[in-house]
């Protein structure tokens, strides 16, 4: 299963709206900023989240951007995390059924 690494964040006009993006956003990925997520996507998961995301917000007055950073098993983040949370990239964990 291809995973891929994508940063999500928002910026959402309506504290609705945010509420309903936030929690949405939990189901998919790790919260690491008010408005920003850490996920691992399949290419069915990523065009799942797209679509859901595309039904809540109001185009006029909302933005999302979804950044790929590759496959999540190669991404070697370089990232300056300054204050009070550490940044770790989420890593693969086996599905139990």
């Amino acid at each position: 299963m291809d995973q891929r690494m994508y940063i999500v964040a928002y910026d959402i006009a309506c504290p609705k709206r945010w509420r309903r993006i936030f929690k949405l956003m939990k189901g998919y990925g790790e919260w690491l900023q008010l408005s920003v997520f850490q996920c691992r996507l399949t290419a069915k998961q990523q065009a799942e989240l797209i679509a859901l995301l595309d039904g809540i917000i109001n185009h006029k007055e909302d933005h999302i951007i979804l950044l790929d950073l590759g496959l999540a098993d190669n991404v070697v983040p370089r990232v300056t995390s300054l204050g009070k949370a550490e940044f770790s990239p989420i890593e693969h964990e086996p599905i139990i059924i």
